[in-house]
């Protein structure tokens, strides 16, 4: 299991929104100058938050991006579920209705049982999706800013002065 880069670009994304004062919205082009990747890659990511609601768009000139709720409200599991989507980790493939010992018996309890793989596959994916439902775009700016207070307060400085040059 893996997720993809672009989970990373979205969370570190929605970080910089939390500090920008209402009604100010940020540009793919200024976000994708900040995180030197792409506009074109970073435009991809936020067409899958906004179809998810986590953000929503602004034309015009000065238009870009905002958050569509709280960050409070948004967690790391609504990002991971608009990039990657909410496929299971686990795909079972009841390769154990193949045994030989099974064959001929297809109404045989056994067989009929659920997957005790699969199962615990499901438990350990319900757990994982607990705790990133847990962890908020708030929680991660707090910590940030807990733990890197001056590096924070450069991308927030960065951020308003390249908005100003808008």
């Amino acid at each position: 299991m893996q997720f993809s880069i672009g989970v990373e670009y979205a969370l570190h994304c929605l970080t910089y929104f939390v500090d920008t004062p209402s009604g100010t919205t940020i540009g793919v082009k200024e976000l994708a100058t900040f995180q030197g990747v792409s506009e074109t890659y970073l435009s991809k990511i936020f067409t899958k938050l906004k179809k998810a609601g986590i953000v929503r768009s602004m034309p015009g000139v000065k238009g870009g991006y905002e958050l569509a709720k709280q960050p409070s409200k948004i967690t790391f599991w609504d990002v991971i579920a608009a990039i990657e989507g909410t496929q299971p980790f686990f795909q079972c493939a009841e390769i154990r209705q193949k045994c030989i010992l099974l064959e001929g018996k297809e109404n045989d309890p056994k067989s009929c049982a659920p997957c005790t793989i699969n199962v615990v596959m499901l438990e350990a994916e319900e757990l994982m999706r607990e705790h990133l439902k847990s962890k908020t775009i708030a929680w991660l700016n707090e910590t940030i800013l807990s733990k890197q207070k001056d590096q924070h307060e450069e991308g927030v400085n960065w951020f308003r002065e390249a908005l100003n040059r808008r």
